[in-house]
């Protein structure tokens, strides 16, 4: 069986939310139906997946046009009619949300006039209850119950997802439910899963940048976090280490600025290059320092700032 699907941005006043969402879900669309829809992911074959064009829909709604943000075709296993699957991301309480899902349904249907199963993801910051159905019936006669599969992120424990090896998985639970005195550990069980899951840069950035984009720690935190890494298998916390994190991404941003700064202060083209430049320096050294303080190896030292030995030393010497 043939399949389309579709997963399309619900307003524009959310589309930094909706673009991490989309870029997370077509980078990791198997896995995330294996982390939250197994049973749909079985069927699935995801051998022939093929990106199609972009369709644009009239929203009657609110009388406003809408782009589908990805359509991908494939097939069902050991079937070729064609399906479509509509994922749409909610990040905001909407009442009538079940109607505008039907809606959706029925201009996928008139277009392609194929079977759709749609599927919601609802990641507000609190838990709300939603409904997955909408109806339309008589007194005297009962016209249609429509249904959508929903994942509730807020509804669901971030315990539950941290000894698998799901890039989807990990990159949600920032999303999941925990409470402000989670949040180390959430972290820090997030940073071991993209350890373990050995993923590209690329990926691997992705995944932090979704991740950090919603929970993120204050400097207390950080430093409770360093220390519960330091404490992890040697070998464990050196690769956490090598991890994009924004411990250290913030130190290099906070010296490119200064970089930027003093650049134009100097007020000429190669003075702001030359600044930004010794910006980075400084953003690493001032990294290389924070890891010194904490006790960390030289050589691990060396491998993420990517600073002479000579200068770990000077640094060493005048703290």
């Amino acid at each position: 069986m043939a399949l389309e699907i579709l997963v399309r941005e619900d307003s524009t006043q959310y589309i930094h939310h909706d673009q991490l969402f989309k870029q997370l879900l077509n980078t990791f669309f198997s896995e995330f139906l294996e982390a939250f829809f197994p049973e749909v992911h079985r069927n699935i074959d995801f051998s022939s997946l093929k990106p199609l064009s972009e369709e644009m829909f009239t929203d009657l709604i609110e009388g406003e046009s809408r782009r589908a943000d990805i359509i991908i075709e494939t097939k069902l296993k050991d079937e070729e009619t064609l399906i479509i699957i509509h994922v749409e991301p909610q990040s905001y309480g909407q009442p009538n949300f079940h109607e505008r899902m039907y809606h959706y349904f029925s201009l996928l249907y008139n277009r392609y006039r194929k079977p759709i199963l749609p599927i919601a993801i609802f990641s507000y910051d609190q838990k709300r209850i939603e409904h997955n159905q909408f109806t339309v019936s008589f007194p005297f006669f009962h016209v249609l119950t429509f249904q959508f599969l929903m994942l509730e992120l807020k509804k669901m424990n971030w315990r539950s997802f941290i000894h698998t090896n799901n890039p989807v998985a990990a990159a949600l639970l920032s999303k999941m439910e925990y409470t402000e005195k989670d949040k180390v550990q959430v972290k820090k069980e997030f940073l071991r899963m993209l350890v373990k899951m050995e993923l590209n840069a690329a990926k691997a950035e992705l995944i932090n940048g979704f991740f950090e984009t919603y929970l993120t720690l204050n400097k207390s935190e950080e430093e409770e976090l360093m220390k519960e890494i330091k404490q992890l298998d040697l070998q464990e916390s050196e690769q956490i280490f090598k991890l994009p994190n924004s411990w250290r991404e913030k130190g290099i941003a906070e010296g490119i600025r200064k970089g930027r700064e003093e650049g134009i202060q100097k007020g000429r083209e190669e003075g702001i290059q030359k600044g930004i430049a010794e910006g980075i320096q400084k953003g690493k050294r001032q990294t290389a320092l924070e890891m010194l303080r904490e006790g960390l190896s030289v050589e691990l030292i060396v491998k993420v700032t990517k600073l002479s030995l000579n200068e770990i030393e000077d640094l060493r010497n005048n703290i």
